[in-house]
């Protein structure tokens, strides 16, 4: 579903902002929307919270602008529904109507692609919508004795935006925003720790691994330890790690795969909404079907892969050894199933062979940002007939989509996954055959 937004067509509330360069306002006509979610005027002018065919007046010189005022506003310019919005570098367009910001999307995936000279059908988008994101990484910075400032680094700035509201959150995250404050708080016995809270909503209650707190001192003293656990045991926090190791621990977060209940290692990778993962998932065991033997690659703690194993047998591989013992943990009380194995296996240094996918007749991969070079290579020198590519970044699928299409496969359509909302962030899943 669109998120809901309130339109305003003409005066509007103009977003707090980093200090603005000195000098006189230009005016200046917004032709686009960059790859990075600025408007974008004649020079090229990169101007921040503006739309196409908006007058603006801007300050700065160079490529980089700040809006002064935005003298004839898009009719597709709607109300932010953040007080944070244009301090806080999380969201970059809230200011947009949902339905031609999602087209933007769309278009830059197509664009990427066209980039490699590759054309394929792109499906209608899964777009998440507000209050759906069950993953965040919240920064910590020093407050009082009783809370810590938290929330997300300022716009073009290292200083931190203390939150009090997130919309793209489940409302989950977003009222234990004062908790996790107050569980920040003992962190900051040195004066270097500048930690992160990696916040996952699960089933059995918030899953927090915590980053970023200085430990060449010795780590938390003891009583700091003890402070850490009571507030996370008043605020019924499930787990709280740092650097994965326990520092409190009510039940083990998990979460259902298919027929399968995973037990979380601290950290651990999830899609970022849970209606993506469903979409997804949905959309690649409709595309596998058929399929006799399916190899999962960086499959992580399973989310395609017991799915997956509802439709043939699967061999799942992953670099995360606890990734994989997970995987491997959750198989006893999965019923169902036509048989997984599992290896932990750096795909990188040592993707699977082309000689080890010979009774395999389909291949999943769902790689990290920086794609699958080396794996890809492999799965183009194969026998395979059919490939399912996930991607969380559009320039490095198209290159490894390149090495698949100049090996004779073909990238029959695509499907776009919106589930960072109001950022420029665009994921997909690609369906090649040959």
């Amino acid at each position: 579903m669109p998120p809901p937004v309130r339109h305003h067509r003409a005066k509007r509330r103009q977003p707090d902002r980093p200090a603005r360069p000195s000098g006189p306002p230009t005016e200046l006509v917004i032709t686009e929307v960059g790859g990075e979610g600025d408007g974008v005027a004649a020079g090229p002018a990169f101007v921040p919270f503006t739309l196409p065919g908006e007058r603006v007046l801007a300050v700065g010189a160079g490529e980089r602008r700040e809006l002064v005022e935005v003298l004839a506003p898009s009719a597709e310019r709607i109300e932010p529904i953040c007080p944070h919005f244009g301090t806080c570098g999380g969201c970059a367009l809230q200011h947009w109507d949902h339905a031609p910001y999602l087209a933007w999307k769309v278009a830059r995936l197509a664009g990427t692609l066209a980039r490699q000279q590759i054309e394929t059908e792109i499906l209608p988008a899964f777009a998440a919508g507000p209050g759906t994101r069950r993953r965040v990484a919240l920064h910590a910075r020093r407050g009082s004795r009783e809370a810590a400032k938290l929330g997300y680094k300022a716009r073009k700035s290292w200083d931190l935006v203390d939150i009090e509201v997130c919309p793209i959150s489940d409302p989950a995250i977003q009222a234990a925003l004062p908790a996790l404050k107050r569980l920040a708080a003992p962190l900051f016995e040195h004066p270097k720790s500048a930690p992160t809270l990696h916040v996952t909503l699960t089933p059995s209650g918030l899953d927090i691994d915590i980053s970023g707190v200085e430990r060449k001192s010795g780590g938390l003293s003891a009583d700091a330890s003890m402070q850490l656990a009571e507030r996370a045991a008043e605020a019924d926090f499930a787990r709280v790690t740092i650097d994965g190791e326990m520092a409190y621990l009510a039940r083990l977060p998990q979460v259902r795969l298919g027929q399968a209940v995973v037990s979380l290692p601290p950290g651990a990778f999830l899609q970022a909404t849970p209606g993506a993962e469903a979409a997804m998932s949905a959309f690649i065991a409709e595309q596998a079907a058929g399929a006799t033997r399916i190899a999962d690659l960086y499959c992580g703690v399973g989310t395609f892969t017991f799915r997956l194993a509802e439709i043939a047998q699967v061999h799942a591989a992953d670099f995360a050894p606890d990734a994989i013992r997970a995987l491997i943990g959750a198989l006893a009380a999965a019923p169902g199933l036509h048989g997984i194995t599992a290896e932990a296996r750096d795909l990188v240094r040592r993707p699977v062979l082309a000689e080890e996918l010979r009774k395999t007749d389909l291949a999943v991969f769902d790689p990290p940002r920086a794609g699958a070079a080396e794996q890809a290579a492999e799965l183009a020198r194969s026998s395979l007939a059919r490939i399912l590519a996930v991607s969380c970044n559009p320039a490095t699928f198209a290159r490894d989509a390149r090495t698949l299409i100049d090996a004779g496969f073909t990238l029959e359509r695509a499907l776009p996954v919106d589930q960072f909302l109001w950022s420029p962030h665009i994921e997909l899943v690609g369906v090649f055959s040959r």
